[in-house]
Formats: structure tokens, sequence, C-alpha cells
């Protein structure tokens, strides 16, 4: 079952798409409010967003630019707005696809079909090219867990979201407010002192000397990068 969270106001829409949808296995979960929409994303995981950009209370495209400081879920932007630069400003922020109203729902579905099958082929592309890159240290997502030199790392998940995280970025440069909005572990008021000291225990786990630095080194004034 594909489980797909849409937020948008106009209920009639959304009970027609959700009758719809339904025919193809996609279960969907209504939110007319977008804080309740964001409040949802923060306790429950969808394969899929679907966003109406005029919303009460705060633009689409505002919720579209604050679900991808913590989320990587992709997003069709469903909207009646057709001006060029709402639908450029949407992709800007992060947005997957732009579906201008009206629109038959077979079209919807057909790109979510198709959406959802690219993400899925990224994911395991980058699964297999972090495994293949990395010889002492594999990252396996699907169980959020790190092996070191052929044994798993005992990692809290700020640990786990901090590291496996650097080893993403390809050996970048990445700042500590990065990691605060990027690791979903870490609470946004994390101070930039908390990422040091974290890292600093992950540096313990990997036995690693911070003044000769084999995994993670400090880039003075920024923060820190994955030594290939």
């Amino acid at each position: 079952m594909i489980n797909i969270l849409m937020i948008e106001d106009d209920l009639e829409l959304a009970e027609i798409l959700t009758e719809y949808l339904e025919q193809f296995e996609i279960q969907v979960t209504t939110a007319e409010d977008p804080f309740i929409g964001l409040s949802t994303l923060s306790v429950q995981d969808f394969d899929l967003i679907i966003l109406d950009l005029t919303l009460p209370g705060i633009d689409g495209l505002e919720v579209c630019k604050e679900i991808r400081k913590k989320h990587t879920t992709p997003i069709i932007i469903s909207s009646a707005r057709h001006d060029i630069t709402d639908k450029v400003t949407a992709l800007d922020n992060g947005a997957d696809d732009y579906l201008p109203k009206p629109y038959n729902p077979i079209e919807l579905q057909a790109r979510i079909k198709s959406l959802l099958r690219r993400n899925q082929q990224n994911h395991t592309l980058n699964s297999e090219t972090i495994n293949k890159r990395q010889q002492d240290l594999i990252v396996f997502e699907s169980s959020m867990s790190i092996k070191f030199l052929g044994n798993e790392l005992s990692l809290t998940g700020a640990e786990y979201g901090i590291l496996s995280y650097l080893i993403k970025k390809d050996g970048g440069v990445v700042s500590r407010e990065e990691l605060i909005y990027n690791v979903n572990a870490i609470s946004e008021d994390t101070s930039n002192k908390s990422i040091d000291v974290i890292i600093g225990r992950i540096r313990q786990k990997l036995d690693e000397n911070s003044k000769e630095p084999k995994y993670i080194q400090s880039v003075r004034g920024i923060g820190y990068k994955y030594l290939k």
C-alpha cells in the first residue's frame, strides 16, 4: 500500500482524488490545514506528498520549503496557479513535479507512479554507490545502521544521522547548521556546540584522533567533511 499525504483545503477535490487513487492501492491522508500537514509529517512517514499552493495561513511555497528542511519525501505540487514564477519557485524550493489544476486524476496517478519509480531507482543507486565506495564504513539505510571494519557500530539516532549524512555528501563540506536541519534525530534548537559533542562521540567509536583524522575532518569556521 502506498501512503500519500495530501495538503489541500479543497475538501471536495481531495475526496474525489482519494476515492480514485484507492483503486490503485494508494491510501491518502488529507490535511486541510497546512500546519496540521506539517505536524502529521513529523509523526508519520509517507511515500509522497501532494501539496496545494493556495492554503490558509501560509503559502504552499513556504510549506514546500519547510518540508524540505527535514524530509526527502517526493512532492507533487497540485495548484490552480499557472504563473511560471510559482512553478520555478516551487521546483527551486524542493518540489519534484508541478501539476496545474484542473487535471484528470488519471494523469495524477500516472505521475505518482512515475515519481515513486524514479525515486526508488535513485535510492537503490545511491545505496549501492555508498556501499561500493566505502570500504571501512558501510551504511545500511533500511536498518539505519553502519558497519565499521565489518562490525556494526553502536550509535544513537543523532550519531547515525550525522555520520550517514557526512558519508552521503561524498567528501563535501557540511556546516553544523546543515546537520541540524537535515538530520531528523536532531532538534532545530540544538546548538553548534552540541553537534561538536556528537561528532566527538562518533570519533571515539571510530578510534579516531581529531588531530590526525582518518574519517572526519574539521573545517574551521564551517563544520565537517568525510574523508573519502
